[in-house]
């Protein structure tokens, strides 16, 4: 344990050098623990397309979660313009 410890010392005092950073990971470990347990549940995926479009579609609904914006509404709108064509949509924003 050690050995990793001083493997990744930069990362271990980077909240020393840069205040900004937070000390521990608590933030990251808790927007992780739901889909932790959904994936318990639902005993994950079984392909890699399924991996990656659980994993992208956690991540919108938690961005939208913290930008205060409706997921599900996001989510429709980027549908709806990726039929017509628009493959940019516009990053969610709160109203």
């Amino acid at each position: 344990m050690a050995n990793e410890i001083l493997a990744d010392w930069d990362a271990v005092v980077a909240c020393f050098y840069h205040p900004q950073l937070p000390a521990t990971n608590n933030e990251a470990e808790r927007a992780l623990r739901h889909a932790v347990i959904a994936r318990g549940m639902s005993y994950g995926t079984r392909s890699t397309e399924g991996s990656l479009a659980y994993c992208s579609i956690l991540s919108v609904i938690e961005t939208c979660r913290l930008r205060k914006i409706d997921s599900w509404g996001y989510i429709a709108m980027v549908i709806t313009q990726a039929r017509k064509g628009i493959k940019h949509p516009p990053k969610p924003v709160a109203s």
